[in-house]
């Protein structure tokens, strides 16, 4: 049997390193502390129904999503891991790029 807690706290954390914030980043926008944040993913606490909403709303998610046990990573994960795998390319060519023209100076 699974517990809610482990459910809640693991189904939070991968969508909160999904939108790329931190706990504090979440709390600010949840409106609570990171101490708080860090107790929930800790499964040290657990929130309020009014608070998991927030949560939700702050993560951009449905507040059911949060306690949904799906072994596939959900599809806007996979969109932002791609885009971030795109983003570092870009990055590092234009970085080698501009070492080569420094190079060839």
């Amino acid at each position: 049997m699974t517990n809610i807690r482990d459910v809640l706290a693991g189904n939070m954390k991968v969508y909160r390193n999904a939108r790329g914030f931190t706990q504090a980043n979440l709390a600010e926008r949840v409106k609570t502390s990171t101490h708080y944040i860090g107790m929930i993913e800790t499964k040290i606490k657990f929130p309020s129904p009014e608070m998991i909403e927030r949560i939700a709303i702050a993560l951009g998610i449905d507040t059911i999503d949060l306690f949904i046990i799906d072994k596939k990573t959900p599809e806007f994960i996979k969109n932002y891991q791609k885009a971030t795998i795109n983003n570092v390319k870009s990055l590092l060519e234009q970085f080698l790029n501009e070492v080569l023209m420094e190079l060839e100076k």
